[in-house]
C-alpha cells in the first residue's frame, strides 16, 4: 500500500511553453521546431516563383542621355543544396526596363555635341532614340549564407541576352533618323541582341507565413556593344 500510494502521489509536471520560433537541427541538417517528434519545415526551400520591382540605370555612354528608370523581373527558380546555413539555387527570369531619354533632335550626330544633360558633361551623343524599352532574358546562380534562421545574405552571378526595340515605325527610323538626323550613321542599339552578363548581392526574409519571402536583389550589368547599367529592386517570393 505504501509503495502504490508513494506511486500515486508522484508529481506531475504540466507541458512546458516552447518557443515555435527555436529549431533544432535534423539529420539531414535542416531546421525544423523545437521539441516535436516529426520535423516540421517553417522554411521552405526548393521550387519557387518570384516578382521583382525596382530601379534602373546607366552608367557609361547612356548616362546623361536616359534615366534612370523602373525595372520589374519574373522569374522561377529552384534551390538545389538546403542546408541549415547554406543554400544555393539556380533561376531563370525576364526582365523589362522602362526609361525618359533625350530625343534625337536634342543629341544631334551620333559622337558630336548636342544639348542633352550628357553633352553638358563633356560627353558626345551614343545615338539612341530616346525613351528606351529593354527585354531582358538571364539565367544566374545563386549562394545564400544564413547568419540567422530566418535571414539570407547571398551572392548572384549570371548572364544572358538583352533586346532593345525600337519605339517608332522602322520606316521613319532609317529614313528620318538614320539617314536624316544621323547622316548615314546608325550604332546598332536597337536592331540586334546585346549578350549580357551580371553580378550582385541578394538579401532575403523568410517571413513566419509559411511559403513566402520577401527580398532584395542589387546587381551591376554589362550589355555588349549597349552599356554598363545597376539594376535594385525588392522582390516577393513564394516557394511550392
Amino acid at each position: 500500500m505504501l509503495i502504490l500510494a508513494a506511486l500515486l502521489n508522484n508529481p506531475v509536471y504540466a507541458q512546458s511553453v516552447e518557443d515555435l520560433d527555436e529549431t533544432v537541427e535534423s539529420d539531414d541538417g535542416r531546421n525544423s521546431r523545437f521539441g516535436q517528434d516529426e520535423v516540421v519545415r517553417e522554411i521552405v526551400k526548393g521550387a519557387y516563383a518570384k516578382s521583382n520591382v525596382g530601379a534602373a540605370g546607366y552608367l557609361l555612354d547612356f548616362n546623361g542621355f536616359v534615366s534612370v528608370g523602373t525595372t520589374v523581373g519574373l522569374s522561377g527558380g529552384y534551390d538545389f543544396v538546403d542546408r541549415e546555413k547554406t543554400s544555393m539555387a539556380v533561376e531563370f527570369g525576364v526582365w523589362q526596363g522602362v526609361h525618359n531619354g533625350c530625343s534625337v533632335e536634342r543629341q544631334g550626330t551620333p559622337g558630336q555635341m548636342g544639348t542633352c544633360k550628357g553633352n553638358a558633361n563633356g560627353k558626345p551623343s551614343p545615338g539612341i532614340q530616346g525613351d528606351l524599352r529593354t527585354y531582358s532574358f538571364l539565367l544566374n546562380y545563386e549562394v545564400s549564407k544564413y547568419p540567422t534562421r530566418r535571414i539570407g545574405v547571398g551572392a548572384r552571378l549570371g548572364a544572358g541576352v538583352l533586346l532593345s526595340p525600337l519605339l517608332i515605325d522602322e520606316t521613319a527610323w532609317q529614313t528620318q533618323i538614320v539617314a536624316g538626323e544621323w547622316g548615314g550613321f546608325d550604332p546598332g542599339y536597337h536592331n540586334s541582341p546585346h549578350p549580357l552578363g551580371f553580378g550582385g548581392v541578394t538579401l532575403e526574409y523568410y517571413s513566419k507565413i509559411s511559403h513566402f519571402s520577401v527580398g532584395a536583389d542589387a546587381d551591376v550589368f554589362y550589355a555588349v556593344n549597349f552599356d554598363l547599367g545597376f539594376t535594385g529592386s525588392g522582390y516577393l517570393k513564394y516557394t511550392f
